[in-house]
């Protein structure tokens, strides 16, 4: 089957790749799977063996003759965009205790995907994503890098960020340009300092709004003032950008607000 440009698709071929995936993906019997973009079920089949509950979506209406074998009382083929559909809606159907992500994300969608997901009304506890090695690189970066920003300080805020593994162009087909990476996110504990995600949101939305410019001429006059004391008492330089501060730092401005 040929993959569709328009899509972003690339089909992953390589067996190691697939299973070294599939074990880093810890569930039980009571879990669920959600897979995004299973094309032809290379992926699908061997998550089957995990034996949970699995819901997959797919884009594709192609792939009814490679997933519609697939389903069973545990498993559930989905031909939507994940970004039109109601997961929470989808997912009823299973009797779940604790919920996982497995995804092969085209680039131009990655960051709209991630962001559903981490704003769901459930918890997640764990994604393995497959992304653009820049991607990767930019979900685990440092402050002070230049591959740091926005995405990064949202995604480290909820979860501990480890990149697994690259994954060559060759493992794919057709071959892409650039080479791939897994990364898993793992949910921070219940002690997570956040208070409040929507005025996180907020802040790091503006914080990184302009990113040559000073936190504090990214803020307004008010929120500034609210978190000048904490920047004082912190030994932080009041003309740091935003790209200086980690994901901490931030929550505790956030808390502040």
């Amino acid at each position: 089957m040929k993959a569709k440009k328009s899509l972003g698709q690339n089909f992953l071929q390589d067996e190691n790749i697939i299973d070294k995936i599939v074990e880093s993906v810890d569930v039980k019997e009571n879990d669920l799977i959600i897979e995004i973009g299973p094309g032809q079920g290379a992926l699908t089949r061997k998550l089957k063996n995990k034996k949970s509950f699995l819901i997959a979506f797919e884009i594709d209406e192609r792939m009814h003759e490679c997933l519609d074998t697939l389903e069973d009382d545990r498993t559930k083929i989905v031909y939507n965009d994940i970004l039109n559909v109601d997961i929470i809606k989808e997912i009823s159907i299973f009797p779940y205790k604790n919920i996982y992500v497995v995804a092969n994300l085209p680039y131009y969608i990655t960051t709209p995907i991630i962001e559903k997901l981490i704003t769901l009304n459930v918890k997640i506890g764990s994604m393995v994503v497959m992304v653009q090695k820049e991607v990767a690189e930019r979900f685990s970066a440092l402050p002070r890098t230049k591959e740091y920003g926005y995405m990064t300080v949202k995604l480290n805020a909820l979860y501990n960020v480890k990149k697994l593994f690259i994954v060559k162009n060759t493992c794919f087909n057709p071959v892409p340009k650039v080479d791939s990476a897994v990364v898993k996110l793992e949910l921070k504990k219940e002690n997570n300092k956040l208070v409040n995600k929507e005025k996180f949101d907020k802040l790091i939305s503006a914080a990184f709004s302009h990113k040559r410019k000073t936190l504090k001429n990214n803020l307004s006059n008010e929120t500034w003032e609210k978190i000048l004391p904490y920047l004082v008492n912190n030994n932080i330089n009041l003309n740091a950008r935003a790209e200086e501060l980690s994901a901490d730092i931030f929550i505790d401005l956030s808390n502040l607000l």
